[in-house]
């Protein structure tokens, strides 16, 4: 068995214009491979929240931001809203692609969320919903995958498992593909805002939308960023302050 090597690694994260310089000291021999995942990042010894490069699946790396902190770290996240400072009524080839920040606001892009979750029922997700500036629930769903391209992302979840919101907000929207003010069959998200998963009807019905309007428009449009019965005690408690999307393997432990 070859020798552990102790690598000290200097990790610069630019943010707000200031480089924040953090030293710490992993153990695990040195690889020359680009990680597959957040977790794989994790298992190596990785377990600081922060920008990372990966390479799910061996056709391109590209940036992620790892949460590895949150309920046991290892996180992949594919979406993070906290200060409207992002628009997110973007065109099909932005969500496509991704935008934003990675260390902000950011949309990670359907060809990457796709390609994380090529075996949709082995990974779960998690979302994390601002109730206030000092208050955050969340929920979790057994396993999530979104389609490809030619089936316009659609979205494949299954049950919420763990979770702390009163309402599932997601699960109404599974099996619809996803649109964009430029590609928008019923004219949903002209509607009702984002990108987002939205049916072929004409009714728009929507339960949820995490890249709506920032922090909220007219309630009556229903174009805000929103989750049903996020806060039932307030009359305009379906927009969260904060959001995250995030993924990770459902073995993770």
């Amino acid at each position: 068995m070859k020798e552990v090597t102790q690598v000290r690694f200097e990790v610069k994260i630019l943010m707000e214009n200031k480089t924040l310089t953090r030293l710490y000291h992993l153990l695990f021999p040195c690889i020359s491979s680009t990680a597959k995942s957040c977790v794989e990042l994790y298992h190596s010894g990785q377990r600081i929240s922060g920008v990372y490069t990966i390479d799910p699946d061996g056709s391109g790396a590209f940036n992620v931001y790892c949460d590895q902190t949150t309920s046991g770290g290892g996180w992949t996240v594919f979406q993070k809203r906290m200060d409207g400072s992002v628009d997110f009524n973007r065109t099909w080839h932005d969500y496509k692609h991704g935008f934003g920040n990675l260390v902000g606001e950011f949309w990670l892009g359907l060809d990457k969320i796709n390609r994380l979750t090529q075996n949709k029922t082995k990974n779960m997700l998690r979302v994390d919903l601002g109730v206030t500036a000092r208050q955050t629930v969340h929920a979790e769903y057994e396993w999530f995958g979104i389609g490809n391209g030619t089936t316009d992302y659609r979205l494949y979840i299954g049950n919420m498992t763990n979770a702390s919101v009163s309402f599932d907000s997601l699960n109404p929207h599974k099996d619809l593909n996803f649109g964009t003010w430029d590609r928008d069959p019923a004219n949903c998200v002209l509607k009702r805002g984002g990108g987002w998963w939205y049916g072929r009807s004409n009714d728009c019905a929507v339960w949820s939308n995490l890249n709506g309007i920032y922090p909220y428009c007219r309630k009556e449009t229903w174009a805000d960023i929103h989750w049903k019965n996020l806060d039932p005690n307030n009359p305009k408690g379906s927009a969260p302050t904060s959001t995250e999307m995030k993924i990770r393997p459902v073995d993770f432990f």
